[in-house]
């Protein structure tokens, strides 16, 4: 295909200085989106022209950029990661408002705990928490997803919006290493529940903490324990939901009551089912996609927020496994 049958869209921005900053260092956002679209995008000053084989490839790839600069020009900051989180969300949804999920730029958890969301998916997290019953977040290590599902679950509890949290993840290793722990079931599979307590501890004074599980405003458990229950006027939050199987994926999603909200967490490059197993998340992700009322934030190494080196590690495996 020669540039005569390409189709070419240009965008002007006002302030070149805005446009600067939004095109990257040597023009690196602009290379990082172009790569990932397939769209040739050259800048000119302040503006852009892109080019590819339909205005449909072009149309997410412009709306990134027209979005992100208003953002911009309303004071907002955006970070080189926004920007190819901006192009995921919409390339997955062409009618996306940025705006919207740029809403939460300090969320209050509780009186001693503030947080600032460091990406857009973070931004796009809370965003569909807030407006969806039930959210699945899919992602490496690193980028949020537990932590923020509690900081969320201690928001909507001390402003009475749920009565009780509820966390619980599956416990895929107790076929194999948990006979050899000391205690009972509950003591045995407190280890693998220490990342929820962490979080917990980490937002809310420990006094308050050990007062809430002693009443149960605060349920930690393992997965097995929600079999049969309906769970009414909660924040309830599975973590870890690679290791489950389609069986459990089915029984816990379908204990939720109402007045609740629930949120799903797992990393589906990290399953330790055994061999012959499905994941319940994977085969969720495949039957849930679509259902009105349930939100899907997927998550990549650019959106890792712990050492910077973290990500690179997360690429690397990525790549390793795609081998």
């Amino acid at each position: 295909m020669n540039n005569s049958d390409k189709v070419c869209v240009k965008l002007e921005f006002e302030s070149i200085e805005l446009a600067s900053t939004l095109f990257g260092p040597q023009n690196s956002n602009l290379e990082s989106i172009a790569a990932k679209s397939g769209v040739r995008i050259d800048s000119r000053g302040s503006s852009l022209v892109f080019q590819a084989a339909s205005e449909e490839i072009i149309d997410p790839v412009a709306k990134t950029f027209s979005q992100l600069y208003g953002l911009m020009k309303s004071g907002k900051a955006v970070y080189p990661q926004d920007v190819e989180s901006a192009y995921r969300i919409l390339s997955r949804d062409p009618s996306a408002d940025l705006g919207s999920i740029f809403r939460d730029e300090i969320f209050a958890v509780s009186h001693r705990k503030t947080l600032i969301p460091r990406s857009l998916a973070q931004r796009a997290y809370f965003s569909a928490v807030r407006e969806s019953d039930m959210t699945f977040a899919l992602g490496p290590a690193g980028t949020g997803k537990t932590y923020l599902a509690v900081a969320m679950a201690v928001h909507a509890l001390t402003r009475k919006e749920v009565k009780r949290i509820i966390l619980t993840r599956p416990a895929v290793e107790a076929g194999e290493k948990l006979g050899f722990l000391p205690g009972d079931l509950v003591e045995k599979i407190n280890p693998y529940l220490r990342p929820l307590y962490d979080a917990l501890y980490d937002m809310l004074d420990q006094p308050k903490v050990l007062e809430m599980l002693e009443e149960n405003t605060i349920e930690i458990a393992p997965l097995a324990f929600m079999r049969g229950r309906t769970l009414n006027n909660a924040f309830i939050i599975l973590d870890e939901a690679q290791n489950t199987t389609p069986e459990q994926m089915k029984m816990f999603i379908t204990r939720m009551g109402f007045g609740s909200k629930v949120v799903v967490t797992g990393d589906i490059t990290q399953i330790d089912l055994p061999d012959k197993h499905r994941s319940g998340l994977v085969n969720a992700a495949k039957i849930l996609q679509g259902v009105d009322g349930i939100s899907f934030i997927r998550f990549d190494e650019s959106d890792v927020v712990r050492h910077p080196l973290v990500s690179k590690i997360v690429r690397a495996y990525d790549l390793e496994d795609k081998k």
